[in-house]
């Protein structure tokens, strides 16, 4: 089959297609036949090397999140999963192909109203905002700030809190063009990458797909009792003493945490996900999509992500 690579970590010109062998399913695995893969910002950490201690090797087929046709089952999986089209979520690598295995736990049935090329859009990043915005304990009538929001994960972030009754939904971006775009989808502040604009000066609570050296900038924005959720490090961790700004105000009562979706019972999680499927397949939802682009174009659609003119998501077709 057709696969991308990387086979030097760095920037994108490691990155190669190439024929690779096919995958076969294990105990509990199916095989999916994909229509759409979704390229997400932790494939760019993972390709620059930036977790290169948790021992990914040179030769990885990058990629997370697949949707298409289940092509064959394994042991222990029901064979009237054959023929279904489906979500999956392939683990760290293994989607950047035309072939993806994933565990029958990972993998969800679509709705036959929703696109593949949405589902990849909406498939990680929508449950990951829902349980960011549940992590830190937003109500209704609460202040939300979304910083980075131009990513997939903000802009779910934007909208499921606007759909919430958020009192306001603050965004941080680039550029007015993508400001004015995130007012339709549920802001009502748009700040500079710094948190410069018209908008409240403290929060109830931040989402933060960011990271990087501004974490404590943003700490100092949390209103007493706040909490601000990091869910990405598109910029890297943060000062090793960031700690101090919470110290610092410690009569606020400002909360800081992190969130993955694996600290998610599989249950929870999978039905949120096809809530949201289903809510998308309504036009409740919106999966905003910068550009389809083939398989062959996984290195272009990293550089892009890298100079950071991406407005919602990638995705490869094979």
């Amino acid at each position: 089959m057709r696969a991308v690579t990387i086979e030097r970590f760095g920037d994108p010109s490691g990155m190669r297609a190439s024929e690779v062998a096919d995958p076969q399913p294990g105990a509990g695995q199916v095989i999916i036949k994909t229509e759409a893969i979704g390229v997400g910002g932790v494939d760019a950490v993972i390709r620059r090397g930036t977790l290169g201690t948790l021992g990914f090797a040179e030769g990885l087929i990058p990629g997370s999140e697949v949707a298409g046709t289940v092509a064959a089952v394994g042991s222990g999986v029901d064979a009237a999963w054959l023929g279904r089209r489906v979500w999956a979520f392939t683990g760290t690598s293994g989607a950047y192909a035309e072939r993806s295995v994933a565990h029958i736990s990972d993998v969800v049935e679509l709705p036959t109203e929703l696109p593949s090329v949405d589902a990849v859009t909406l498939g990680s990043a929508a449950p990951v905002a829902h349980f960011a915005l549940e992590h830190a304990r937003f109500a209704a009538g609460e202040s939300v700030l979304v910083r980075g929001a131009a990513g997939s994960i903000g802009i779910a972030a934007v909208e499921l809190a606007a759909r919430a009754d958020a009192a306001s939904v603050a965004v941080t971006t680039s550029s007015a063009e993508r400001g004015r775009r995130l007012r339709d989808l549920g802001a009502t502040h748009v700040l500079d990458r710094g948190g410069d604009g018209d908008a409240p000066q403290l929060f109830d609570v931040i989402i933060d797909v960011v990271g990087g050296a501004g974490i404590p900038g943003f700490i100092d924005r949390l209103a007493p009792n706040g909490h601000m959720v990091l869910v990405g490090a598109v910029a890297g961790p943060p000062p090793a003493d960031f700690g101090m700004r919470l110290f610092s105000s410690f009569q606020q009562s400002r909360s800081f945490a992190t969130f993955s979706l694996a600290t998610v019972p599989t249950a929870r999680r999978d039905a949120v996900r096809a809530a949201q499927f289903a809510a998308a397949a309504r036009g409740e939802l919106h999966a905003v999509v910068h550009e389809v682009m083939p398989l062959a174009d996984a290195a272009r659609a990293h550089h892009e992500m890298d100079a950071g003119g991406v407005f919602g998501r990638i995705v490869l077709v094979p």
